[in-house]
């Protein structure tokens, strides 16, 4: 009728019948303890939040293997990098990828070509 196993119910029935109500109560699944304290979750995102460089990178753009050599370092817990995102996640962070750009960048001749000669060549509307 619930959609459990007989067994389940039986289960269930003995459980009630030794230790009362409160032994067949629902209550979350444990699962695994997490290997960061949750209170060392907000010093974790201020060492993030400083940057990479600050952490002693080349440069300023966070990767995972980055954040796991820093957690390993700092707080002596090692994360496999495929599973930092349940970790960045919590802090309220989400992936991205840096935006690359050109190192000969000019964006003053952008901004020229954008104003003088993108409205030239765009395509019109026909009429």
């Amino acid at each position: 009728m619930i959609g459990v196993d007989r067994r389940s119910v039986r289960r269930w029935k003995a459980a009630h019948r030794q230790q009362g109500v409160q032994a067949v109560r629902a209550r979350r699944a444990s699962g695994r303890p997490p290997k960061l304290a949750l209170r060392s979750l907000p010093q974790v995102e201020r060492v993030l939040l400083k940057g990479a460089k600050a952490a002693g990178f080349a440069t300023d753009v966070w990767t995972c293997p980055r954040i796991a050599q820093v957690l390993a370092r700092r707080f002596g817990v090692r994360y496999h990098v495929d599973h930092l995102s349940r970790l960045l996640r919590a802090l309220g962070w989400s992936p991205q990828k840096p935006q690359r750009q050109a190192v000969e960048r000019d964006a003053r001749a952008i901004r020229g070509w954008i104003k003088e000669t993108w409205p030239r060549v765009k395509k019109k509307r026909r009429a």
